[in-house]
């Protein structure tokens, strides 16, 4: 079992965020978020997938007012994503924003940063400190030559003083890069010397193939470590995929037990059906559903049932028919053309 690190919590609207509390999802909106309606569809689509906090740019003031609507129609925490204008930060604090992505080191002047930080604890407002290796201070970046890890922990290090010279500790970090391995290595470095909460990505991890590996590679080490409280998978793509990569490696690692899991054979020589399209279907039907579930698609009637005893229910192909089983024991003999069927009659009766 993965033995979290301790971490202190705070809040995200609802959502908490810390060791105490689970690994929360989540994404990001891809829409403008002037135009409130597509906003609040893409939120929805995210939530149904088993998003628990969405963010959403804030690139100028429309932006930010139309947060006000944006967040009464939201059916989960919303955190607004903003660099360097504190008044847009101050304007979705007003809107109800559940949280601010702001490093404060790069608002300015420290009248700016004051004005925000007492906002920011008059409504309990949190802040994640998100610091990415290509964005780092110059005269950081200067004095280490090339953002290392250490060099993207000192940034965060520096607006962490910032915040806490203000008396105010509710906040996060990310020290993201879109280098795998310092990635991991800036996490580690940083999570043995600061109890603050960490939000977890691989930055920029690119389209939805090469980014899942990237993605699941660093944040799967990270996660085994104990390192994370809540993430966010990072895929040039519909930021669904985002969501149910990040439930599909939590579940995987043992920390989440929502949702279904599909196991299915690879396919070899011997198998005598299109256990591939099977394979797809059921994943594909099975998406909606939100209890624990383990379903197995195999294609060896032979071996099937003892390879997937742990599945709640499955199927395991023969020439011309094959056999449907609840944790691997063999429940009744099916024709071929009835498999597919045979298995979503069962996974709906459960």
């Amino acid at each position: 079992m993965i033995k979290r690190r301790k971490t202190r919590s705070i809040s995200i609207g609802s959502v908490k965020i810390g060791a105490e509390a689970p690994v929360s999802v989540q994404s990001m909106t891809k829409t403008d978020t002037r135009d409130v309606n597509a906003t609040v569809s893409q939120i929805h689509l995210l939530y149904s997938a088993g998003c628990q906090i969405v963010r959403l740019a804030v690139p100028d003031m429309e932006a930010a007012k139309a947060l006000r609507e944006i967040k009464k129609q939201a059916p989960i925490p919303l955190i607004a994503d903003i660099h360097f204008d504190w008044r847009l930060a101050i304007e979705s604090i007003l809107a109800g924003i559940d949280g601010l992505r702001i490093n404060p080191g790069n608002i300015g002047a420290r009248w700016k940063i004051k004005e925000l930080i007492d906002l920011c604890k008059e409504r309990s407002t949190p802040i994640r400190i998100g610091v990415n290796g290509g964005s780092l201070e110059k005269d950081i970046l200067a004095r280490y030559g090339h953002p290392t890890a250490e060099a993207i922990v000192e940034s965060a290090e520096r607006h962490i003083r910032i915040l806490e010279e203000m008396g105010f500790e509710a906040y996060k970090v990310s020290l993201k890069a879109s280098d795998v391995i310092k990635t991991i290595e800036s996490y580690r470095i940083f999570s043995e010397r600061y109890d603050c909460p960490l939000h977890i990505g691989i930055s920029e991890a690119g389209p939805s193939f090469t980014g899942l590996i990237k993605s699941a590679s660093g944040l799967g080490i990270l996660l085994y470590q104990g390192i994370g409280d809540t993430m966010r998978v990072s895929l040039t793509t519909d930021p669904v995929e985002e969501v149910r990569t990040a439930i599909t490696l939590l579940r995987a690692l043992g920390l989440r037990e929502q949702g279904p899991d599909i196991i299915s054979c690879p396919t070899c020589g011997r198998c005598q059906v299109n256990v591939v399209n099977i394979a797809y279907q059921v994943e594909d039907f099975i998406r909606s559903i939100n209890k624990p579930l383990k379903v197995a698609v195999m294609g060896c009637a032979v071996n099937g049932p003892g390879e997937a005893r742990e599945a709640d229910v499955g199927i395991a192909c023969g020439k011309g028919e094959g056999f449907l089983f609840k944790k691997g024991k063999i429940i009744r003999r099916v024709k071929e053309e009835d498999l597919l069927k045979s298995l979503i009659e069962e996974i709906n009766s459960i």
